[in-house]
């Protein structure tokens, strides 16, 4: 039986969908370095092998009805100069009653721009399925808006990117989804309530990190993620990572007026790397929660033996 979520889940949810413009944010991620096929399609096949990865975080762990969130991705180049790449990616995003999945396809085309550097575009499409259960909340003053479920709200995604990057440096721009699409309208809730609408909105994400060889068993590599959502505040993560004899990831990282991060990661096989992330949140919610965990794993196959000597950290 589902336990009723409690009334700081109808908080935190009222929070994120306001009467007049629901807005549907894409989740965040603490190690988006290693994840950013998800964002960015440009990105695929750029690594030169057949590549899985797959992403757990749980937010605000022991709040109600907290973000959930995972991901699962795969890319490979494809064609006989691997000038092109191919992939696939899984979000599932749990936030109180709602529930969002969406399933794309990544294309990316890779042309050389000198003998270090590669520029890529890409192309992302497929779909996006919307559920909001409001039976799991307690509704002390229950009205039409809560009277209907949204069941399977079925709606395209497009998006495109570009990745300029080399075996030390990388920069990316995209937008995951161009389309604003709305999953219900007032006409299916009620005439006497207001206009309640879930819109996606765009979101723009910048993405860069460069890095730097400080010895022959050390490297240094500063990140920053800007994300750029029309109504909401500017977000910006700066991470510092330092890989250890191509094995072992330390690293901190820092949400802009929202969270200090620590990380640390373990490359275990030539092809297996294990992540983990903990956040903790610089807001007045710190005192009603116990951080964030996220949790990450990619494996690699048919990698390049100069992939398998010399490990590229991002």
């Amino acid at each position: 039986m589902i336990k009723k979520l409690s009334f700081s889940l109808v908080a935190i949810f009222l929070v994120c969908i306001s009467f007049e413009s629901f807005a549907q944010q894409d989740p965040q991620y603490t190690q988006y370095m290693y994840n950013t096929q998800v964002v960015n399609p440009a990105y695929v096949g750029s690594r030169g092998s057949l590549d899985f990865a797959a992403l757990y975080r749980t937010q605000w762990v022991g709040l109600d009805g907290a973000p959930e969130t995972g991901t699962f991705t795969f890319n490979s180049p494809i064609g006989v100069a691997e000038t092109m790449g191919l992939g696939m990616s899984i979000v599932v995003d749990r936030l109180g009653p709602a529930r969002e999945s969406n399933v794309t396809v990544d294309y990316s085309y890779t042309i050389n721009t000198s003998d270090e550097y590669k520029l890529a575009f890409g192309l992302k499409a497929g779909i996006d399925l919307l559920d909001v259960d409001f039976t799991l909340l307690n509704i002390f003053d229950e009205g039409d808006v809560f009277e209907n479920n949204i069941d399977n709200r079925l709606q395209p995604q497009i998006g495109a990117g570009v990745y300029y990057y080399s075996d030390k440096f990388y920069a990316g721009l995209s937008v995951p989804n161009f389309l604003n699409t709305k999953h219900f309208d007032e006409s299916e809730i009620g005439p006497t309530s207001a206009q309640t609408i879930a819109a996606e909105r765009l979101h723009y994400f910048f993405i860069t990190g460069y890095v730097f060889d400080v010895s022959e068993s050390l490297k240094f590599k500063p990140a920053v993620l800007t994300k750029l959502v029309s109504g909401s505040p500017l977000q910006v993560d700066l991470s510092a990572n330092f890989l250890i004899n191509d094995k072992f990831t330390l690293g901190a990282a820092y949400r802009w007026s929202a969270a200090l991060s620590g990380m640390v990661g373990f490359q275990a096989t030539d092809g297996l790397f294990l992540g983990f992330a903990y956040d903790g949140e610089t807001t007045d919610l710190s005192g009603f929660n116990d951080g964030s965990y996220e949790f990450f794993v990619r494996f690699e196959i048919f990698n390049k033996p100069e992939r398998v000597l010399t490990p590229r950290f991002f």
